[in-house]
């Protein structure tokens, strides 16, 4: 975000047909919160194709795209990997390091979400896990808190280009308007 190194989300694990949802939800919030991009399993099509039409339509940069190795991009990324787990550490007790890694190291930063059990392997490749709470709850809810931690609400700010419509902000009621091309 606004030239830092690198924020990449990946999913690990996609069920078709149970995960649909939950696998778009991923990429819609790693978009919407500050990534840069979010890598799908290559069974999870149908979310690229929904995370790009909102890209597309509602600005970037952001890039979505689908691997057929999750574990070689965790082995093979060249910097650091937090794994969001319910069985990691507090996110309040490790977020001022992961920070400083990422933005004063200048170090690309993946985050790393499950869907189905994650093998272990995963937990011995991770810099961190990192759980935010330690109790059962959404791998969305877990990346947005994660985010909004590690940019500190600067996600809030950001200046989105390219898109063709805009949202308006209202107090009551929906407005969308077209993006005039000035």
């Amino acid at each position: 975000m606004d030239g830092s190194p690198e924020v990449a989300v990946l999913r690990l694990g996609h069920r078709p047909g149970r995960d649909e949802r939950m696998t778009t939800h991923v990429g819609l919030t790693a978009r919407a919160l500050g990534a840069d991009r979010v890598i799908f399993p290559d069974n999870a099509g149908q979310s690229l194709e929904t995370v790009a039409d909102i890209t597309d339509r509602f600005g970037g940069p952001f890039d979505v795209e689908l691997t057929d190795s999750p574990n070689a991009i965790i082995r093979n990324w060249d910097g650091s990997v937090v794994h969001l787990t319910m069985y990691g550490e507090r996110v309040e007790s490790v977020e001022d390091e992961i920070r400083t890694s990422h933005d004063e190291h200048e170090t690309p930063l993946l985050i790393v979400v499950g869907s189905e059990k994650v093998s272990f392997d995963v937990y011995e490749a991770a810099d961190w896990n990192v759980g935010v709470t330690n109790q059962p709850h959404s791998e969305v809810a877990g990346l947005a808190v994660f985010l909004d931690r590690l940019f500190e609400g600067r996600e809030f700010d950001r200046e989105w280009k390219g898109a063709d419509r805009r949202v308006i902000p209202k107090e009551t009621g929906k407005r969308v308007e077209p993006v005039d091309d000035e």
